[in-house]
């Protein structure tokens, strides 16, 4: 079990602060609130207790990245990337605060916020900061771009994730700046297409590192 540090008890904090608001406001709300948003600018209502269930995915989240590396064959390397894997915790719990924050604010006051806009730049946020970290990753089950060949190979593993760190912080930077153009749309082309080739072109350079490094 690793030792509880002041970063690990923070990311604990950070989750229970979506069940705190839920807590808080619950009472002021309608019977439904608006969870979900679609392309077309369409909301979809649900009943406001549902909020609880989202609320909830962020202790079972921090409880899930605390107790896997325990779990994982691979543990020991974990302290080789471990201010990483806790800013990854950090950066994952205040984006689940403002998706919480989005619906309590969209509850209480319908048509507020510009919800296309801020789901693009939260994501994109995100991944800028994965794409930063990546490269620090060293070789586990539970954190990372995971095949059978970066899994095989830690050079491959090394290679992979130097890639994937550039384009996942690139595909960051696009969704961002994608997220001002005044078109939902577009938006999230902006956003998608550029974390779909972030995603495929680091593993189809694994499967062909991998067998390089195989022919030798």
């Amino acid at each position: 079990m690793r030792k509880v540090t002041k970063a690990q008890v923070a990311v604990w904090l950070l989750a229970l602060v979506p069940l705190i608001l839920a807590a808080a406001v619950y009472s002021r709300l309608p019977d439904r609130i608006p969870m979900q948003w679609d392309f077309g600018g369409e909301v979809g209502y649900e009943p406001k207790w549902h909020l609880w269930i989202v609320a909830g995915l962020s202790p079972l989240m921090a409880a899930l990245f605390y107790v896997l590396p325990n779990l994982d064959p691979k543990r020991r390397n974990y302290e080789k990337f471990f201010g990483s894997y806790i800013g990854f915790q950090i950066i994952m719990m205040l984006f689940l605060i403002v998706m919480n924050g989005i619906c309590v604010v969209e509850g209480l006051r319908p048509g507020t916020l510009n919800i296309p806009m801020l789901v693009c730049l939260g994501v994109s946020l995100m991944l800028a900061y994965i794409g930063n970290v990546m490269p620090k990753f060293r070789m586990n089950w539970y954190c990372g771009i995971k095949n059978p060949w970066t899994m095989s190979s830690e050079s491959v593993w090394t290679r992979t994730h130097r890639i994937g760190g550039r384009l996942f912080f690139a595909a960051g930077v696009i969704g961002l700046l994608g997220a001002f153009i005044p078109n939902d749309v577009a938006r999230f082309v902006l956003l998608f297409v550029p974390v779909l080739a972030a995603a495929i072109v680091p593993t189809v350079m694994s499967y062909l590192w991998f067998r390089a490094e195989q022919k030798g």
